[in-house]
């Protein structure tokens, strides 16, 4: 089989044209001239995909070569949109005589740098995604450990816009929920491979669906528990909804069975009702979904902004650097996407989710590929993680959904996002390169000790 190394590179280089091109477009609209912040941001970004690229060909030549394309074009879009919405924001302040106010681009800049550190990292030492099985249960441990911090930490350092989600160091912030949600996910897709017939085994059939057995609900129940935790004790709904949606669907893709998909709808609805009743950011989230306009001035005012830059937009866009995505609060991080939409217009939108859509089908195709359950789990839970992180933040900005506040992946502002993001890249480089070299250089899988190996009991046919 090729390698496909060689289309990786073009596609890698196609992906820094269209950068710069764009970083072009957006100072000529807002600066007239070209600066030399074009220079720095353009030579980082080529820089940085030169590396990533060599790293691939030197430790997972057989990749599939547009996993990281598409990441790469989605970072460089942000990275461009970020460094628009900066020289927006600087104007705007040097018009009003106030300071000159925080940058995100150079320090997103630097976010990818440390990123790709990371990714290089998991490429180096996961020489065999197989081997993560083995850590499962410290994985998961670890996991719970950073998902509940911020929760159980005080508000001044783990607090912001009323979400406990943070560790605010005094250099940086990080969320580790970011990291937390790839260690659950190799929990789970260990945990699901060692206790697959304990999920298959079937209990009362009911309307024709064979249900689950009520003592083997359990994991079901401790990950709905440890979502509305998550809900209760860092207000971050975004979050909880990821990580029971991930778990329900590594559910269904180890048993393939729709009644866990149906159980977990009922307690999702079941949850959600109780939460809307006892909790009051619940509430409002509601309540502004439901009527954005009607509290304008208030707790609607930044999803009502963001659908007047929507409509703005209309089907072509404004073009980049010609729209007042600035108007909207968090336009570089929570609504990136009503800053696309408005500048891009649907079209370009469009073109977003499909470049979304190659990335994750490419990574599902490396889990259909691939030949041991861990990884197709994995891979699986890697893929639709991206998937349902990027339909709750659409969702949520075209009122399709309630807010929840997560950052869309690669595109937004924000350095735990991305670094947790491109852990994910690496992870699917790593399953697809386990699934495309060939046999003969494939390590062969660890043998099982013999008190540990399968037994069936054979009846022998005939007279005895």
């Amino acid at each position: 089989m090729q390698s496909g190394r060689a289309i990786e590179l073009v596609l890698l280089a196609f992906a820094s044209v269209l950068t710069t091109g764009a970083l072009v477009l957006v100072e000529a609209n807002q600066e007239q001239e070209l600066t030399r912040m074009l220079l720095y941001l353009g030579a980082a970004y080529l820089g940085l995909l030169t590396v990533a690229h060599l790293a691939v060909r030197k430790l997972a030549p057989y990749a599939d070569p547009l996993i990281l394309p598409c990441a790469a074009l989605l970072n460089g879009l942000g990275l461009v949109m970020i460094h628009r919405i900066d020289l927006a924001r600087a104007d705007r302040a040097a018009q009003l005589g106030n300071p000159e106010p925080l940058l995100f681009a150079g320090r997103q800049v630097a976010w990818t740098a440390i990123a790709l550190v990371l990714f290089i990292g998991v490429l180096y030492f996961v020489r065999d995604h197989r081997v993560l099985a083995r850590y499962g249960y410290t994985c998961g441990f670890v996991g719970l450990v950073l998902l509940a911090l911020p929760g159980l930490l005080p508000a001044s350092i783990s607090e912001v816009n009323g979400a406990k989600i943070w560790l605010r160091l005094s250099v940086f912030s990080i969320q580790p929920g970011e990291f937390a949600k790839v260690l659950l996910m190799v929990f789970f897709s260990a945990l699901l491979v060692a206790k697959r017939e304990l999920f298959q085994t079937a209990g009362r059939t009911v309307l024709g669906i064979e249900l689950p057995r009520p003592r083997d609900l359990a994991p079901l129940l401790v990950i709905w528990g440890l979502s509305v935790g998550v809900l209760v004790l860092e207000k971050d709904l975004g979050s909880s909804l990821l990580y029971f949606g991930i778990v329900l669907v590594m559910l269904y893709a180890a048993t393939e069975r729709v009644s866990w998909l149906l159980i977990g709808l009922a307690f999702f609805l079941g949850g959600a009702a109780v939460a809307y009743q006892l909790f009051g950011h619940v509430r409002a989230r509601i309540e502004v979904w439901l009527d954005p306009l009607g509290n304008f001035d208030g707790a609607g005012y930044q999803i009502g902004q963001a659908l007047f830059g929507l409509g703005t937009g209309g089907v072509g866009g404004t073009g980049l650097g010609a729209g007042r995505p600035e108007l909207v609060p968090f336009a570089w991080s929570d609504f990136m996407v009503s800053s696309l939409g408005e500048e891009l217009g649907l079209i370009g939108l469009a073109a977003v989710l499909v470049i979304y859509l190659v990335l994750v089908t490419r990574g599902l195709r490396s889990a259909l590929a691939v030949r041991d359950s861990f990884g197709k789990l994995l891979a699986t839970g890697l893929s639709f993680s991206l998937a349902l992180q990027v339909f709750v933040v659409i969702g949520g900005v075209t009122r399709l959904i309630p807010l929840t506040g997560l950052t869309i992946p690669f595109l937004s502002a924000g350095g735990s996002s991305l670094v947790a993001n491109y852990v994910i890249v690496a992870l699917l480089l790593r399953i697809s390169n386990a699934a495309r070299s060939p046999v003969t250089g494939r390590p062969a899988a660890p043998a099982t000790p013999l008190a540990e190996a399968r037994t069936e009991l054979v009846e022998r046919g005939g007279t005895p």
